[in-house]
């Protein structure tokens, strides 16, 4: 049989061939080289180094990066230059190198030149350390990488050799295996699948665990064998590399100068896993750095924090305190020299005998007052932010109440340098599906032809639905889940019947897969945790009573093909091609959970002899004219004089005839029936139609009752959740989508049989079109038949107009009116919508259409726009089918998350992408809308009637507020958010359409003042970019602290906009969590985070970054004082040891403990009292005021610390170092003693580290002053601190300097907690409750919040008539209408 089939092969591609060369006109071809030439620059050119290749191929591959990857930074050789030189990027660093320099001037020098140097080179060292680790590790993981084998075709040895990754080149041929990792990007071009597919697992790009379908490049995949590359004698000219993992154009030039388009399908990205696919062959395009996930991979994103921002201005604040103090010591040092008449004592000459004049010494005070009050710059306070911040994000990542069971999952922290920005957020904006809703779409009603059906039985099944965890339901999941339960829905006659039979088709599933034996058959079954939007509450849909009916009479019907349109009345043709388009219209990856989702191509056809006619009907299959007519070959350049319909004739030729299900049916389950254990099945197919089509449930009297069949166990894996619910409510009806490849879908549907479409084209969904659509053959009709499926916003403007059939012009005029009705009313209902449509073409209509969509296929440039005008002139005079209502319920804690959220003085608003309708329900459902909100719903057609209805809609606001007359529902609101009144409520809704013009630069304003004043706004219809749009709008122009939330990769422009980004790990793969800087599983999480994390986080950052301000600060003005009695010489009253280890280690570690520990309120109240958000929010414990007052305390602290011990030895014979040792240990316990009064929860960890603290300065002193001996012989530190030890006046001293120093701020607080408490103390209060106190005293604030707001509510009172008049002038450009107040 090898022969014959071989010799139909080599006529087919005859005549294809000659088609090609008789349709190329001289003007095409010269058109194709033009292009060529002119894209060798801009593109790039591959070709393998084999054969007649080999000279161009030297010339190309030297342009291109090898495979090898290195994401180090540094080498042996120039790690520690490169490393000084990025942290000397830092100011920070640098001043104090300028620092170190300078003290080893002479004539400056201020300290010991080594004992300068130690803090930086601790610094330095420390992070060097840390940068070399990461490096190392870097380095280790690359030359892992680099040294993986994978199978490479050698041209010495002429096959494929195993070689390491670093030494793939672009051109190279790769061989790859099931469950190998691809090496690099590379275009497919054989498969052993049958169908010429590749299932490829992306995780490690975009997050997403569901199975990816690869092509092959047209024309490859009619292969029998394995491809030769010796014999490829192609070219491909792609796009030149960039990071795009959505889009790949290109396209594959033959000999014959035959042009393949390439698209994002014929790719196999490096860095994915081939999966269910036995061998693949592919040619590389991109190596090394220059493939698409090594683009993609820039490294952790960078965000600045506020607080960061504000310390780094207040830092700059301290240098300027730090020039003033050392112009003050200049100055003075000038002043006490001039003083002298004659020469002093202790002036040194220069070398010449020289004297140096006092203007000049001044000038050099001035750099030595700068070497030694250099502390005042918090060095060690960068290192403590980023220490206090792990340790943050550690207790938020090991929080309890952010795990989730059912998936296995908890919050994660991706950066770790913004947890304070928790705490100060203004705006939220929010996703609605799968970040407000669960993202598990449910099918609730359906609109077909005009007649809606409710599906009564489906809504309540769905209002008693629990998921259990039983062990039917565990084994359901691991199989990929039965369609649905046909217990649950088909009564107590049913399910007698039911039961064994679902027991059956178990037993024929596995005697199914024994008959393959195949040893490894199920080993890559999909598990359920890869599989999305599969959980029984999606995937079981009871049917609608009324609709089942009308599907028995499809299976009444003995279908015939020539006669089938005219048998089936209108109706029945409407419900035919509804369900086909919701079962056809998708990209539904579908598998059978015992098998492999391939089947093994045979490798030869001489190997291997053919022994069945139902390979040879396979064989055939891939020789039809179906692959190729779907994939526009060089055969559709026509000449001129060769008419549409010949052409599509011939492309006819070699046709499957699919409409007689006796030849049809028992070719296509010869493989099964022999499997079967049931007599019943070897019977005639008609039986086998009359088993396929039963529906299982018993009507009445007058319909006969039809046996039930088991469904078959079939795994859908969508890249949707609406695709998933559409497939499975088609498949409770009995519509199965049984298989999908690239030119074919099979659905087994009642009445019909087993129907196989020949898949012409896929028009995939984009925010522009807002739709998808896939081109047909229909088995029945064969004519070419265009789904689509789409928003009915777009959709019922493509809808075909009045035509010579009135009658028909009317019906579908009636039934468009009525579709409407059904669509509203969905949306009202909270429902996502859907149109389904359909449109019929004739050969020469889909030819003509084809030409056009071939040239844009193979372009390179402007590919995306060429496609979306194919599709355009594609999509148009359709007919309407009907529509789709599917719930997306809300997910838990929603409602209670939004309310408190908006407590807390957060406006949120909703970004959907939903119509106006379904978002306004949504919104009232979690309560976003409150039924006594005024809603403004701005929709206008033009820039100039916008910016009208909003001029109108604020002058009748702000008339309404300043008159304040009585009854008015609207608080008075200023423009900014802090004064903005509790008790206003208001909210505005936009759509797309309108977002276009009010983003105009000239209604940004007037947009902007008009939302402040508004507590909720819903955009609806909104796009990806608008999004992204709106959030730079707000965070530039308000100054506003922005987070937005997100599920799916249309959320990721947004959140990387924002200055916080959340994503939320749902159903939608986990593009919007690699991009987010927090990701938690749902939204309800975000309660805890903003209002307890976040609040935690700013107030023990702020008060640390205070705290280390106050210290400094307080230790340098000891220094500062002491200059006014040396003459201002620069000099110090401590040794340099103890000077540069003070802040350095005795003092740094128990600020850092405060600054993770602290906690000023417990988190349950923080829950209960969201309001006490807003004290972190508008930043009230980091005011300038706050620093300021900070800084005058410590002057106040300082002098304190100083002059006690001062008058305290006044006259007496104390040495330098005795005095400045007791001024040292009085500033040690001052500060320390300072930390405890301002910490709010002094825990045994704090008393731990203050008391260590202490205990390690006695030590270091006693020891030092034991064993040190000074180079500096005129201040000898020697035996001073035991010394102090024994005399009872240096404790004395000690206990008075601190308890005067600190008594200020003691009854600061005293006075605060007492006389005018805060919130934050007032809640601290509660926390010493017992819980039922507790419970009275939160419901109690709770009530005076309302009354309060009740009181600004009626004060601010007054009617809102001459609003809603104004606006309802202008009802013709915009609408401004109160929406419906009734929430779900």
């Amino acid at each position: 049989m090898a022969d014959p089939i071989r010799w139909a092969r080599y006529r087919w591609q005859r005549l294809i061939s000659t088609e090609g060369r008789e349709g190329s006109s001289p003007s095409n071809s010269s058109n194709k080289c033009h292009q060529s030439s002119k894209a060798i620059g801009k593109h790039r050119i591959v070709i393998p180094c084999l054969g007649h290749f080999k000279e161009e191929y030297e010339k190309v591959s030297k342009l291109y990066m090898n495979n090898k990857i290195q994401t180090t930074k540094y080498t042996l050789l120039n790690f520690l230059p490169r490393n000084l030189f990025e942290q000397f990027h830092r100011v920070a660093n640098l001043y104090f190198l300028f620092l170190v320099v300078l003290n080893w001037v002479p004539l400056v020098e201020a300290f010991q030149k080594e004992i300068t140097m130690l803090p930086l080179v601790a610094v330095l060292t420390i992070i060097a350390v840390k940068d070399g680790l990461e490096d190392y590790s870097k380095y280790k993981m690359d030359k892992k990488i680099n040294n993986l084998l994978t199978k490479v075709y050698s041209r010495k040895e002429k096959k494929y050799i195993d070689e390491c990754w670093k030494n793939v080149n672009v051109g190279d041929f790769i061989r790859l295996s099931r469950n190998e990792i691809i090496p690099a990007d590379m275009v497919l071009l054989y498969s052993s699948d049958l169908n010429g597919i590749c299932y490829i697992e992306t995780a490690s790009l975009d997050g997403e665990t569901n199975l990816k379908q690869r092509q092959v490049v047209r024309g490859y995949s009619e292969q029998v064998s394995e491809i030769d590359p010796e014999k490829f004698s192609s070219r491909i000219e792609c796009e030149s590399p960039n990071n795009d993992l959505g889009h790949f154009r290109g396209f594959v030039e033959h000999s014959n100068k035959d042009r393949v388009g390439l698209s994002k399908e014929n790719l196999l990205l490096r860095g994915c896993t081939v999966r269910n696919t036995e061998a693949v062959v592919g040619i590389v395009v991109y190596a090394g750095h220059e493939t698409k996930a090594m683009l993609n991979n820039t490294g952790p994103h960078y965000k600045r924090s506020k607080l960061e921002r504000k310390v780094n201005t207040d830092i700059l604040w301290c240098v300027l305190l730090l020039i003033l103090m050392c112009l003050t010591g200049a100055i003075g040092h000038g002043i006490w020299l001039s003083r002298y008449s004659e020469v002093p004592f202790f002036t040194i000459p220069e070398p010449g005998g020289k004297l140096i004049p006092p203007a000049l010494a001044a000038f050099n005070v001035f750099w030595t007052m700068i070497i030694l009050l250099q502390v005042l710059i918090p060095i060690s306070l960068y290192v403590s932010i980023e220490i206090v911040k792990l340790g943050q994000i550690y207790l938020i990542q090991n929080d309890i109440d952010f795990y989730r069971e059912t998936t296995d999952s908890t919050i994660q922290c991706r950066a770790l340098n913004i947890a304070e920005d928790l705490g100060q957020i203004q705006y939220i904006f929010s996703d609605k599906t799968g970040t407000l809703t669960e993202n598990k779409m449910v099918f609730r009603r359906c609109s077909i032809a005009g007649q809606e059906y409710c599906h009564e039985e489906n809504a309540k099944r769905l209002e008693s639905y629990q998921e259990v965890d039983s062990e039917d339901e565990d084994s359901a999941d691991r199989q990929c889940g039965s369609s649905m339960h046909m217990s649950k829905w088909q009564g107590h006659d049913c399910r007698a019947v039911n039961e064994p039979l679902n027991r059956k088709s178990l037993s024929l599933l596995s005697g199914s897969h024994s008959a393959l034996g195949r040893e490894d058959g199920g080993r890559d079954a999909p598990r359920s945790g890869h599989v999305a939007f599969s959980s029984p509450i999606e995937t079981d849909v009871v049917p609608d009573t009324q609709l089942l009916k009308k599907f028995s009479q499809i299976s009444s019907h003995s279908y015939d093909q020539s006669e089938a349109s005219s048998k089936l009345s209108l109706e029945t043709m409407y419900i035919t091609d509804f369900f086909l388009a919701l079962a056809i219209c998708n990209t539904v990856v579908v598998s059978v959970p015992s098998q492999p989702h391939q089947k093994m191509r045979l490798s030869s056809l001489g190997r291997m002899p053919i022994k069945s006619l139902e390979e040879i009907r396979q064989m055939f299959q891939r020789l039809s004219v179906r692959r190729l007519s779907s994939s526009p070959l060089p055969s559709v350049k026509e000449s001129s004089s060769e008419s549409p319909s010949s052409f599509v004739s011939k492309l006819s030729v070699f046709r499957m005839k699919m409409a007689s299900p006796a030849l049809d049916e028992a070719a296509q389950r010869a493989a099964e029936l022999h499997n079967m254990d049931s007599p019943e099945n070897s019977q005639v197919p008609q039986e086998l139609d009359m088993v396929n089509v039963a529906v299982g449930c018993e009507y009445n009297s007058a319909t006969s009752s039809i046996e039930l069949s088991p469904l078959p166990k079939l795994c859908y894996e969508a890249e949707s959740p609406d695709e998933a619910a559409l497939v499975h409510a088609a498949r409770a009806y009995r519509c199965i989508l049984q298989s999908r490849t690239p030119d074919q879908v099979t659905v087994d549907f009642p009445g019909l049989g087993s129907l196989k479409f020949q898949l012409l084209h896929i028009l995939p969904f984009d925010s522009v079109r807002k739709r998808m659509s896939v081109v047909v053959r229909h088995p029945v009709s064969n004519k070419v038949v265009v789904y689509t499926k789409g928003a009915d916003s777009v959709m019922m403007d493509l809808l075909r107009t009045a035509s010579e059939d009135t009658n028909n012009s009317e019906m579908e005029q009636k039934i468009k009116e009525r579709t409407q009705k059904h669509l509203d009313d969905y949306a009202r209902r909270g429902l996502r919508t859907l149109c389904i449509a359909k449109k019929a073409m004739s050969d020469a209509e889909y030819a003509e259409w084809l030409n056009h969509h071939f040239s844009a296929e193979t372009s390179i440039d402007n590919r995306e726009e060429l496609l979306l005008e194919s599709a355009i002139r594609l999509e148009t005079e359709l007919t309407l089918l009907g529509a789709t209502g599917i719930e997306d319920r809300l997910q838990e804690g929603v409602p209670d998350t939004i309310q408190a959220l908006r407590k807390a003085g957060i406006k949120i608003w909703m970004l959907t992408g939903d119509k106006r309708e379904t978002a306004v329900n949504i919104a009232y459902a979690c309560k976003l809308l409150e039924p006594d909100d005024i809603i403004f719903t701005l929709k206008s057609q033009n820039k100039d009637a916008c910016a009208l209805m909003m001029g109108k809609i604020l002058e009748g606001i702000q008339k309404n507020a300043s008159k304040k007359q009585p009854g008015q529902k609207l608080g008075n609101v200023s423009a900014s958010l802090s004064t903005q009144s509790p008790g206003f409520s208001a909210g505005l809704v936009i759509d797309g359409w309108t977002l276009e013009h009010v983003l105009h630069d000239s209604l940004q304003n007037i947009f902007l003042e008009l939302t402040e004043k508004c507590r909720a706004v819903v955009c609806c219809r909104a796009t990806p970019l608008q999004k992204s749009v709106l959030v730079r709008l707000v965070r530039s122009k308000l100054k506003a602290m922005t987070l937005a939330v997100g599920d799916g990769a249309n959320d990721v422009s947004m959140i990387q906009v924002a200055d916080t980004g959340v994503g939320i790990s749902g159903q939608e793969g986990m593009q919007a969590v690699m991009a987010s800087d927090f990701a938690v599983c749902q939204f309800r999480h975000l309660k805890k985070l903003l209002l307890v994390h976040g609040h935690w986080c700013y107030t023990r950052l702020t008060n640390m970054v205070l705290y280390f301000f106050y210290k400094n600060v307080a230790y340098v003005n000891l220094l500062f004082w002491y200059q006014f009695f040396c003459g201002f010489s620069g000099t110090s009253m401590t040794d340099y040891w103890i000077l540069i280890l003070f802040n350095l280690l005795f003092t740094s570690v128990p600020p850092i403990i405060y600054g993770v520990l602290d906690k000023d309120v417990s988190a349950e109240v923080l829950l209960q009292l969201p309001q006490l958000y807003m004290m972190s929010q508008k930043s009230l414990a980091y005011l300038p005021s706050t620093f300021w007052i900070t800084l005058l305390d410590a002057f106040y602290q300082s002098i304190v610390c100083f002059f006690v011990p001062y008058f305290t030895y006044y006259g007496s014979d104390i040495d330098i170092f005795s005095f400045g040792n007791l001024i040292n240990t009085a500033a040690l316990f001052i500060i320390l003693f300072h930390l405890l009064i301002e910490c709010k929860s002094v825990t045994w960890i704090h008393t731990v580290v203050v008391v260590g603290s202490i205990l390690f300065y006695f030590v270091f002193t006693l020891a030092f002053g034991a064993t040190c001996k000074t180079q500096n012989p005129s201040s000898n530190p020697y035996w001073i601190m035991e010394q102090h030890m024994t005399d009872p006046v240096f404790y004395l001293v000690c206990l008075l300097t601190t308890c005067v120093a600190l008594l200020p701020r003691y009854l600061l607080r005293v006075l605060q907690g007492t006389l005018f408490p805060s919130q934050v103390l007032r809640a601290k209060h509660l926390d010493r409750l017992t819980p039922k106190e507790q419970r009275e005293a939160i419901k109690r604030w709770r009530d005076d919040c309302v009354v309060n707001c009740r009181v600004e509510l009626h004060a601010t009172s007054g009617s809102f008539s001459s609003v809603t008049g104004a606006v309802s002038e202008e009802e013709s450009v915009a609408s401004v209408l109160p929406t419906s107040k009734t929430p779900l």
